[in-house]
């Protein structure tokens, strides 16, 4: 008889603690470059910072005008979704029954959120019905039946209608997969408030926003498409987008988008209704890092030994560039490298241009900072090269933004 089995590809990321049996060595030092000098990777070695996502989470927290949910897409490693618990998120937006069922695991007191607009129908049943989900967005009248048939007709769901919006300046535009167009969204909204004790409105902006205006306008349409409605709505869903600084973009501070959704919201004049948020790279970009070892170096090209199929997917065709540094001493003058990841694909290229002294050399350790968001998640088995250790750092980030949190608190 065949036997079906599930298949893991990607092997989960490895904690280094010292070697087993070895109960009187001593822990791992708790900085980057003490790490580095102790175990010598061969393999990349993730870094993170719970200190650092602990504090960012309560400063978002304490900034938005309303409820926050993390993004568990963004980065969904346990120690990570403990280190914003630990900052006081306690409402996480999850995409998957996977998902909800890693939070609901950790923490067993976490308000989940379904906010994936298409789901499966087994996705549904095991979330409304062994996890306690009970918000969960649709875009369409099919997928709001199909949550009404999976959940047995219930009478205790927050509906939440994702509207789309038009083509945006954002870094990655989200506009084209999801969301119902205006007058549908109207029809839904009036659908889905006879079945919903909780109905809402969401939207997404798009990932890497700069734009606090954005957020304005599209305050502004889901307001309209709320009037012309008619009908009591208790949500609306400003979704995530929010950015963090790379070292060719500096943002806005959050205060100016906080200030832009705020302003937004009263002009709106949307009496009864409580406003939500979904970030997750403004959360968990600056909280990891991850060192890599040169290989080879060829001219300006730096053979490493993570790419575009590991950690540094967003580095290949988004072509974002990333704060690194060299984890010795130099004095030689900073110029501009690209990389090139261990796999025998000649797509896994990062042009960068990084910026790193020019002796640079085989063997050499080099760390990549801003990280924390979708360099964990976005990993892949390519040509066997799914390794990688992980270690808890207090390291500051490679890049901050001054006064971008702070900004946010005092608004």
């Amino acid at each position: 008889m065949t036997e079906f089995r599930f298949r893991g590809a990607v092997a989960p990321l490895r904690r280094q603690y010292p070697a087993a049996g070895a109960s009187a060595a001593p822990a791992l030092p708790r900085t980057v470059d003490g790490v580095v000098a102790a175990l010598r990777p061969e393999e990349p070695l993730h870094c993170l910072r719970p200190a650092q996502v602990a504090a960012t989470a309560g400063a978002f927290l304490a900034g938005f005008p309303g409820t926050t949910m993390y993004a568990v897409k963004c980065n969904p490693e346990p120690g990570m979704l403990r280190a914003l618990w630990a900052g006081g998120m306690r409402h996480f937006d999850c995409a998957s029954a996977a998902e909800v069922r890693l939070v609901r695991s950790m923490f067993p007191d976490a308000v989940i959120h379904f906010m994936h607009p298409v789901k499966a129908r087994s996705a549904i049943r095991e979330a409304y019905a062994q996890h306690g989900v009970r918000d969960f967005v649709v875009d369409s009248e099919a997928e709001l039946a199909k949550v009404m048939a999976e959940t047995g007709g219930a009478r205790d769901l927050g509906i939440i209608i994702r509207l789309a919006l038009p083509k945006g300046q954002a870094m990655m535009d989200l506009s084209g997969k999801f969301g119902a167009e205006p007058a549908a969204a109207v029809a839904l909204l009036r659908a889905a408030r006879k079945l919903a004790v909780k109905l809402g409105l969401s939207f997404h902006v798009g990932s890497q926003c700069l734009e606090p205006a954005a957020y304005a306008r599209a305050v502004a349409l889901a307001a309209a498409v709320i009037r012309e409605a008619g009908v009591a709505v208790e949500v609306l869903d400003v979704g995530g987008g929010f950015p963090v600084a790379y070292p060719d973009i500096i943002p806005p501070p959050l205060s100016a988008f906080m200030a832009a959704i705020r302003d937004a919201f009263a002009e709106a004049a949307l009496p009864g209704v409580e406003l939500w948020a979904e970030p997750g790279r403004a959360l968990v970009a600056g909280g990891a890092s991850v060192v890599l070892q040169v290989q080879a170096r060829r001219g300006g090209e730096l053979f490493v030994n993570d790419g575009v199929y590991g950690a540094l997917s967003d580095a290949g065709g988004p072509g974002f560039r990333f704060p690194v540094r060299l984890l010795r001493a130099s004095e030689a003058e900073t110029v501009p490298f690209a990389f090139q990841g261990p796999t025998c694909d000649s797509a896994d290229r990062m042009a960068g241009p990084f910026l790193l002294p020019a002796d640079v050399a085989e063997g050499d350790w080099i760390e990549v900072g801003q990280l924390g968001a979708y360099g964990g998640c976005l990993r892949t088995a390519f040509n066997g090269f799914d390794r990688a250790g992980m270690v808890d750092v207090i390291d500051a980030p490679l890049l901050e933004t001054p006064g971008y949190f702070m900004a946010a608190q005092a608004a």
